[in-house]
Formats: C-alpha cells, structure tokens, sequence
C-alpha cells in the first residue's frame, strides 16, 4: 500500500476519494460480498495487523538515570571520589548524600507524573462489523485488511481508513482535521488535490459516525492510515531540550572549566613556592569544593517539583520537570479554537425571518431570554412557528440534564435547547402532532424533513443549508401572511446567510410544507421561514486570558480545522486578530506564503499536520518560544515539535496527550495562562537563588585563594564549605526557590530564548557580592591572627563563622524591588524559616562535640561573636545602601 498521503492504489492514477466505486473494488481485488478467509489470512501476512506503533512505556530505570544527566552532578561524583582517594571519607559521604538526595527528589516527582499521564493514555479493544464471503460478522479491528467490506452506523468508530460505497453519513472528525461539527460523508468522487478535510468520500481510522449509515471498502490499515502517518510524524519529531535545560547545561560547562583551573593553579603555586604538599592538596580541595554549588541541583529540582505541584493544583498536569518553567518562555501560543477558546457547546444565537431578527440570551442552557430586535418577542406567532419546526425536525434528545444528557447532533441540541428558551417543547408537540414519517438528511441535497399528523392532514418540517432550502421554497412566511419567493428575494437571502457565516455562526434554513396526501414530495412547493444562526460561543474567561497574554508580550495565533469564516470571525471577537481573512491550508500549500508571512500571521484554517509543523518552525526561527495547544490526532506531531505541547484532559485523545508536554485537565485557555505566569515565577527565583549560590560560592573561592596567597590560616576548611553548601545555604536558597512571586510579573515582555539564568548585568552583581563577602571575612581573618594573635583554630572558626552568618544575611540582597523593608523577600516566611534553622544548625555546629570535632571548630568569647556578628552584617548593610542608590539613578 502507498502512503496515506497520496492514497493511490497500485495500478490506479488518481487518489481513492477521486476513483469511482467500481474502480477502487476492482483495483482493491474486492466485491460487495466482501473477501474470503483465504484472501483475508493472505493479506494480513502482506500488510501485517490494523496496528499503530505502540510509544515504548518510560521506564522507571531510565526516568533514574535522566537524574545523573548533568555536568553539575559529575562534577559531585568526581569531588566525591577525589575526597575518597585521599582517605577524606567525611567530605567523600557528605557529597554523596547530595548526589543522592538529588536524585531521589527528582526521580520520585517525575515517575508520579510520568505514571498520572499513562493513566490517562489507557485503550480497550474495539470490534468491527465487516461482510465477508457475503456473511456479515464482528470482527478484532486488528485483523481489518484492505478490500475488507466494513458495516457501520450511528455511533460506531472507525477503525480503518474506507472509501465510502454507499449510504449518507455524518461523521466527527473533530480529532483528525479540527473540524468542530460532524462533515456529511458522500460516495461521489471529488477532485484528486482535495485536502483532507474537504474529501466526502473518505471515512478515516479514528473517527466517528454520528448519523446515517453506509458501508466502505477498506484502502488503508495500521501505520497506512492518516492516523497512521501522523503517529509517524509524531516519531519523528524533534523535541528540543528546554531552555533550562540548556542553561544549565551551559553554567555546568563553566564551572567544569573553572573547578579544574583552580585546582591546577593552586597545586601549581604550592610545588613551586615549596610548600607542604598535603597543605597545597587539601587547600586545592578546598577551592575545587568552594567552585561547585552542591546545593544547586537539590534546590532547583526541589523549586521544579514544587512548581509542578502548584501546577497540579491548578489542573495543569506537568510530565516533565523542566517543563515547569520553560512555561515561562513562552512567548506565542498556537491554539485550538473549539473547547479551548470556546465552549465546544453549540448554541442557537439569532433567528432571522421576513420582518424580524431574533436573539438568544443564556448560552448552553435550557433558560434565557428571547429578545426582538424591534419590539417584544413574546407570543410573537412567526417565531414560535419557525422554532416549533426547527425542534420537530430533530432526532436529538436533551434529557434530564441537556449538559450532561443530550445526545445527537450538537447543532440539533442547540436547537432543542432554543426552542425551550421560548417556551416549546418538543415532546409536547409530538404529542400533539405525532411524527409518522421522516426523509433523514441527504448530504447530496443538503435537506433533511420529518412528516407530522395535524388534523385530517401533515405537515413536513424541513432543515438544511440555506441554498437548498430556498431554492426549494416557493412561498415566504412574513408577518403579513404569506407571499410568492421571487428570485430577487432568494438572491437577498443568500446575501443574509453569507453575513451571519462571515460572523462565525453555522447557518441553517427552516421551512413547512402543508400536504394532504403523506407520499407527497417533502422539498416541493415549501414555505420558507426563515435563517438560524448557531455558534460555538467564546468562553467567558478567554477574553481576559487573552489580553494577560497581550500584556504579557505573548503572540496568541489561531490554528483550526474549521472555516476561515468562523476562525476570522471568532479571532477578531476574542481580539487575537482583526486584519482580515486567515490564511488556509489550501493557501499554505500553493507555495506562495514565505516564512516571515508564516510567523506574522496569527488565524490560520484548514490547516494539515505537516504545515502545523511549518508554523512552529516559522516561529522558532524568529526565537520565539512556542507553546502548542491540541487536542486531536492531528495536532499530535506539533505538540512534540513544539517548545512545550499542551493537551486537553477533557475531550483530547491518547496521541495527543502522550505527544504533549502538558495536559490541561479543565480544558480551559485560563489554565494555560496561570500556568505561564507559574513558569515565569519559578524562572525568577530560579534566577535569584542561582545567585545566591554562586555569589556565596565565588566568596568561599576568593576568601580561600586569598587566604592561600597571603600564607594566612585557611580561613575555611574543605569539610566546613560543604557544611555551608549542602546545609545552611541551601535552606535559604529554598525559600528563595518557592516564593510567591512579584504580582506584576505578566505585564513584562518574555525574557528573549537565548537569554540565560545568568546575564552580563546578574554576573557583575554576583562578582561585587562575592568580594563584598570576602573582604570582612579576610579582615576578621586578619585581626584575629595579626593584631589578637589567636590560634588558628580559633581564628579559622571565627572567619568559617562570619562568612556563614554574611550569607545568611545576604539572601535580603536578592530582591529586585525599590523598598528596602518591605520586600517579595522580606515577606517571604520560608525566607525568616530557612534563617532560624540555618542559625540554629551553626549553633549546634558549634555546640554539640560530635559535630565540632568533625568540623574542627573551637568555642568562642563573647567578643569574639561580636566581631563575627558585626563584620557579617556589612554585606547586607553595604549591598542594601548600593542597591538604592543604583535605583535613584536609574
């Protein structure tokens, strides 16, 4: 079999859906009594099973070694047995438990994550209705073959591509091409470069009979299929790592490069100056210690994980850790527009007659108010007669519950529910005009009639496209009785339909026919009533969603598989665009539209799943960051492509979920865009407490450097800058990890792609904070040893000391806010946390044997503490004083 693409049969010219019937049984080796067992068993063997590529399920193993993929981790796992080697057992432990712990964090969030996205991802077994050998069975859908003869009605799914024999049918092809209502599918052949939305014909895997049924030749099966070669595309897109993801990769790169120039430096400058060789080692340890934030990847996994969870709680379910807050990039979302931007509920909004326009208050619901453009609407005779038809010549049903209950057609749902708005019910009418007789819809004449009892007589009540109906109707309902429909009149019609379509509403006509004689012609001699104008109404909160995004300098683009009308009309209310008609698939595939036009334009219809990946592409070579929002097997190869996919929970399918990133488990654009605020916070304090750590560390680096080149004490030993690593920095550092946030946060513009967790200006302040740090230490340092000739126990305690408390002190640093005591940090309470147990751990640093044996620290006089104290709160006083100072001049 040839791709689905193309689907050209062997020894045919022409795709299926342009083939006559007869050709396509013929070319297929089929017939109406359908294959043999023989010729089933002997095309399975040559096409294989009705299967798709099954994704291999994560494993726990590998989500366990993605948590060692990290320069900064290898970097441990050498500090770790570099310590060992030199018989340091306690530093060798210490980095270990950081490994470990690091792992452990990360691993346990992402396999509850990884496991609620499999759980959403669970199919059954499907069985299929075919003819074969002239007996009709139900059959494993896995075992379909092309030529097998497939049987189906209302309700069944489609579990192979077909070529429609015969029969009318309406078909839910929503998840394959984006199509918000069902397509009437059609034997005749169309044109052989028909995309795939506009091909009658076809009847794909994946999809579903809503009305009618019909039987179909199958021409694809398995991977074959459309579904099929999506699922192939899906394989075969790039997922690109996230920005953090590379940035930190990037500043691990740096570190790497920095950890072992400094070691090699101070072990060069020991050998040559003639120094104990163990003294040189241990201080190059120090150094090489000092160089790596160990508490970095515990914080920022713990900072992802936590951001997962708030995510969570908002119905955003978050696969990946990263994910997290490359959210935050984003800076355009390519969207969906049925269920996502708008109720994926069809209502019935206005009802246009000869006279009078009418409108529908009250959305999805059984309740609200029926208003006339000009005058009162109640007990208005013309339009209780045209609902009383519009809800006769139905086969949907509400139930007890129209949100939950209704069934049918969603177009004659909306019906039904309009018709209760005005006071008319249907299962009172059929009482008292009982249904003898319906003519179902006719996707060739586009009409559909039922017959109803009244009196001595009938009454046909009609529903279809507007050209057919007028073009049917002889005779017009206005307010002053009925009247001849002229040709001019007709044309007037037509010109209404056009204008409610172009307004984004699906437009059908309503018409009665009075007969005496129940076998007469439904579609002759009508009385036209009037148009109806349906739509998917926008979601309340969308609008304002939409202007965070604006303000928020995010791109919001319209990709849909509907009409142009409807995407322009609904893009121009939302305010996503209102230039002028979208761009459709027919147009993308002409070849005419260049790649800036691409990444300008922002409503597109019509569209496939390769030139959804077009877009994407576009705008990723504009370094824009691209989130995707899909719901259907179509949209799965995009939602990998793109920077972050995201799925619906509600109402999308197992490709499209296993394909995203993220699942929208409400199904709401609301969500989305309190998820990106989310990621913008969790970048930020990322940002800040990458800092921190780094501006701590670079103090520990300078202040053991200087201590060296100075022939001073070592001002720190290796064993106490690990405490200060993996113990009293990291608690700050967490907090500053899970703060709330700065409220303005969405009203900045989205930080460019190839900007880093660290800019030029951030790397200038952790430099100055660094040597802000150092310069009290070394002065303590100094005293101590110069002027009150302490031992240099007591001496390295005291430096070891005021550089913890100065770190301490210097996480108020971290605000970027003008106030000075009412800050995002001041007011923080993990921040006050994270400084009691900090302080308390030095304390019992200090205090309890076991632990000031290990660490090789010595009690201290009470003036001792004060200079410690004293020279500790310089940073913060110095860094605070600059920090306004900066501001007024800016």
């Amino acid at each position: 079999m040839s791709s689905a693409e193309e689907a050209t049969l062997p020894g045919s010219e022409h795709p299926v859906w342009a083939e006559r019937v007869d050709d396509v049984l013929e070319t297929l080796g089929s017939n109406r009594d359908g294959l043999s067992q023989a010729d089933v068993e002997d095309r399975l063997e040559r096409f294989g099973r009705n299967q798709l590529q099954a994704s291999e399920e994560v494993s726990a193993w590998s989500i366990l070694v993605d948590q060692f993929k990290s320069v900064i981790i290898a970097l441990l796992a050498a500090a770790t047995l570099v310590s060992f080697l030199l018989g340091e057992l306690a530093e060798a432990a210490a980095v270990a438990v950081v490994i470990v712990l690091n792992a452990a964090i990360g691993f346990v969030t992402e396999v509850r994550a990884v496991r609620s996205m499999e759980s959403l991802r669970e199919l059954g077994r499907v069985e299929t209705k075919v003819r074969r050998s002239g007996e009709t069975r139900l059959v494993d859908a896995e075992e379909l073959v092309p030529g097998d003869i497939v049987v189906f009605e209302g309700g069944d799914v489609i579990t192979a591509d077909l070529r429609l024999l015969e029969g009318h049918v309406a078909v839910d092809e929503s998840t394959l091409t984006g199509e918000s209502t069902p397509v009437d599918k059609d034997p005749a052949p169309v044109e052989h470069h028909a995309v795939l939305a506009e091909r009658p014909p076809m009847l794909h895997k994946g999809t579903a009979v809503t009305n009618g049924s019909g039987e179909g030749v199958v021409v694809s099966t398995g991977m074959e299929t459309e579904l099929g070669r999506i699922t192939r595309l899906v394989a075969e897109a790039d997922q690109p790592e996230t920005p953090l993801q590379q940035q930190l990769g990037r500043l691990g790169h740096k570190l790497l490069w920095l950890t072992l120039g400094i070691a090699l430096v101070i072990v060069a400058l020991g050998v040559l100056s003639g120094r104990d060789l163990r003294t040189t080692v241990e201080t190059a340890i120090a150094l090489a210690v000092a160089a790596i934030p160990e508490g970095l990847p515990i914080v920022a996994t713990v900072a992802l994980a936590r951001g997962m969870k708030r995510m969570s709680e908002r119905n955003v379910l978050i696969e990946k850790l990263a994910a997290v807050e490359t959210l935050g990039s984003v800076s355009v979302i390519l969207t969906d527009k049925t269920g996502t931007l708008t109720e994926n509920e069809m209502v019935l909004q206005r009802l246009v007659m000869a006279g009078a326009e009418y409108r529908f208050g009250g959305g999805f619901t059984t309740e609200g108010e029926v208003t006339k453009d000009d005058g009162d609407a109640s007990g208005d005779a013309l339009l209780e007669e045209a609902l009383r038809m519009a809800v006769l010549c139905t086969n949907a049903t509400l139930g007890a519950n129209p949100k939950t209950d209704a069934a049918g057609d969603p177009s004659e749902v909306a019906l039904l529910m309009g018709g209760l708005k005005a006071g008319i019910h249907r299962q009172e009418l059929i009482e008292d005009t009982p249904e003898v007789d319906e003519v179902p819809f006719d996707p060739g004449r586009r009409l559909m009639a039922t017959l109803h009892r009244a009196g001595d007589g009938f009454f046909w009540a009609v529903k279809g496209g507007p050209e057919a109906v007028l073009h049917a109707s002889s005779r017009i309902s206005t307010p002053d009785g009925e009247h001849v429909l002229g040709p001019a009149e007709i044309e007037d019609w037509l010109d209404r339909n056009e204008k409610l379509a172009a307004n984004g509403m699906r437009v059908l006509a309503l018409a009665r026919r009075n007969v005496d004689d129940r076998d007469a012609d439904p579609y002759a001699e009508m009385t036209f009533l009037g148009l109806v104008g349906l739509i998917d109404p926008p979601r309340s909160d969308v609008g304002d969603a939409i202007r965070e995004c604006h303000n928020a300098g995010i791109d919001v683009v319209l990709v849909t598989g509907d009409q142009p009308a409807t995407a322009s009309a609904i893009a121009a209310e939302l305010a996503i665009d209102e230039s002028g008609p979208a761009l459709t698939g027919s147009d993308l595939a002409s070849g005419d539209v260049d790649e800036q036009v691409l990444g300008e334009t922002h409503v597109f219809a019509r569209t496939s799943p390769e030139q959804k990946l077009d877009l994407i592409t576009a705008r990723q070579n504009r370094g824009q960051s691209v989130a995707m929002i899909g719901d259907g097997v179509n949209d799965a190869p995009a939602l990998k492509k793109a920077d972050i996919g995201v799925a619906m929970g509600e109402r999308g399918t197992d490709v499209a979920k296993e394909a995203a990133d993220v699942v929208v488990q409400d199904d709401r654009f609301r969500s989305i865009v309190d998820a990106i605020r989310e990621g913008r916070i969790i970048f930020d304090n990322i940002r800040k407490f990458v800092m921190y750590l780094l501006s701590s560390n670079l103090s520990e680096i300078l202040v053991v450097g200087i201590g060296s080149v100075l022939s001073l004490p070592l001002p720190i030993l290796p064993l106490q800058i690990l405490y200060l690593n993996l113990v009293t920095d990291v608690f700050p550092a967490l907090a500053l990890g899970v703060s709330p946030g700065d409220e303005t946060i969405m009203n900045r513009p989205p930080r460019p792609q190839d900007e880093g967790v660290l800019t030029p200006t951030r790397w200038a302040r952790i430099a100055g904070y660094g040597v802000l740090i150092t310069i009290p230490v070394m002065v303590v340092l100094f005293v101590a040893t110069r002027s009150l000739g302490l031992d240099d126990s007591t001496a390295t305690t005291m430096s070891f000391l005021t550089l913890a408390f100065a770190q301490l002190w210097h996480v108020f640093n971290m605000s970027e806010e003008d106030d000075v005591i009412r800050t995002e940090i001041t007011t923080n309470p993990w921040i006050w946390g994270a400084i009691l147990v900090s302080g308390l751990l030095l304390l019992a640093l200090m205090y309890i044997p076991p632990l000031s044996i290990v660490m090789e620290v010595v009690a201290l006089e009470g003036y001792q503490w004060l200079m410690v104290l004293g020279a500790s709160l310089v940073p913060l006083v110095v860094g605070q004083v600059v920090r306004v100072a900066s501001r007024k001049n800016v």
